[in-house]
């Protein structure tokens, strides 16, 4: 079911590229497709939205029933346990509460001879969010989107998810929606949703952002769109990485391999440890978990396929590659986990110690849980308020401060041939 695989200097190279198979996705295979949805929807609107939603989902509606009514919100509530309601309004206080942290503020610096330099922060507008269908519904990705979104001030959130075959949507996502106050909710899911959200439709506002995971459907229409409007990213397949020394509990390793590995039968689950007992070990209880895991073959098609557990001469061996990975989700199960924090260059999340399991991050530590995945954490950062944001410089020169450079100006201004520049500061001074 997954290998062990001794590292040396002989296969590390073969390793990586073994690992990094997967984030090879060719977009030139969907983007024909995709190209005519996303043109169809752009001439044609919502008659355009509904034919694929009937053509892709199996379901047939009209107009007046894209919206999410006050009625299916009430009918979810009554679907729902109090006590789901009660962990999505205990994950939300968590996770707005780490968010709020996150705020960046305008700042301004007053100079000498009038000069005021500064730099404006102003949400973004209009924001559409995916939430994705299909092989199991994440109300947790509502809370992960929305709620730095509407700590940046975003005025509008316009969420779109896919209906099931009775043309309903999750009463679990509903929920989660509406606790974020989130109103405008249309059931229309893959391209054609990305499509509709990056250029409106009669019903379905045009957007300025677009964010949330979807299949390779959803992420090559969003890569397509970009430009249109600004995207968060491209998210791949689900991956995790667990460094572990003696200290760790093989079946605590396990688990947490198998926690990541049934989300997709591309997912990537990898230990990397600097013993060949606890290899065997960890091993062992990965066969012994899978057998009572609802989702066992997509766990077991994703360990064969990407998963691996690599025996590490050391644990700076362990972390270097682990850098070289840059897994999305990396667990610490070391003895000192703050003693290896710092070495930790590439990561979406980092989870220290032995009780800070990856499932707390996707749902109620607090951290965004929309991370960078196939290596992009080398550059890419979680999702967070400042994506919700932009800037603009601010700049306020009194006629004294342009003077004392003005000359300074026109020297730089034709150096470059500009000579119109270099008229726009001698005009003011004749």
């Amino acid at each position: 079911m997954i290998d062990i695989l001794e590292l040396n200097e002989m296969n590390r190279v073969d390793l990586i590229k073994h690992f990094n198979a997967r984030n090879d996705t060719d977009f030139k295979l969907y983007n024909d497709g995709v190209q005519t949805i996303l043109e169809d929807i752009m001439k044609q609107g919502d008659a355009k939205v509904l034919e694929y939603t009937k053509r892709f989902d199996g379901v047939d509606l009209t107009v007046d029933g894209f919206k999410v009514s006050e009625k299916e919100i009430k009918e979810a509530y009554e679907a729902m346990e109090d006590s789901y309601v009660n962990a999505i309004r205990l994950a939300i206080k968590k996770i707005r509460s780490f968010h709020d942290k996150q705020k960046e503020q305008s700042w301004f610096t007053y100079e000498e001879n009038g000069v005021v330099l500064g730099q404006k922060v102003t949400p973004i507008g209009t924001v559409g969010l995916y939430v994705p269908g299909g092989t199991a519904t994440y109300p947790s990705s509502v809370l992960m989107n929305a709620i730095p979104a509407l700590v940046a001030g975003v005025e509008r959130i316009v969420m779109v998810t896919p209906p099931d075959k009775e043309g309903n949507v999750n009463e679990g996502v509903l929920v989660a929606a509406n606790e974020l106050g989130l109103k405008e909710i249309y059931k229309v899911g893959g391209a054609q949703a990305i499509g509709a959200l990056a250029f409106g439709t009669e019903t379905i506002p045009k957007v300025d952002k677009i964010v949330g995971p979807g299949n390779i459907y959803v992420a090559t229409a969003k890569r397509l769109v970009y430009g249109h409007v600004d995207i968060d990213m491209i998210a791949g397949p689900s991956e995790i990485l667990v460094i572990a020394d003696d200290s760790a509990t093989p079946k605590f390793v396990a688990a947490d391999l198998l926690s990541q590995a049934e989300h997709d039968e591309l997912a990537s689950a990898i230990c990397i440890t600097i013993s060949k007992k606890m290899a065997e070990e960890i091993k062992e209880e990965i066969i012994l978990q899978t057998k009572g895991l609802e989702r066992q073959e997509i766990i077991e098609k994703a360990l064969i396929d990407f998963g691996g557990i690599i025996v590490a001469e050391n644990l700076q061996s362990a972390v270097e590659l682990s850098n070289i990975i840059a897994p999305e989700h990396l667990e610490l199960c070391v003895e000192k986990p703050f003693e290896l924090l710092n070495q930790v260059k590439n990561a979406g999340a980092i989870f220290l110690g032995h009780y800070s399991p990856e499932p707390l991050g996707d749902y109620m530590a607090g951290p965004n849980h929309v991370l960078p995945t196939s290596g992009t954490a080398r550059f890419h950062s979680p999702l967070g308020v400042y994506d919700f944001t932009k800037k603009s410089s601010v700049i306020y020169y009194e006629k004294e401060a342009l003077e004392k450079v003005k000359e300074d100006i026109a020297i730089l201004a034709q150096q470059e041939g500009l000579t119109a520049h270099k008229n726009a500061i001698k005009v003011r001074f004749e």
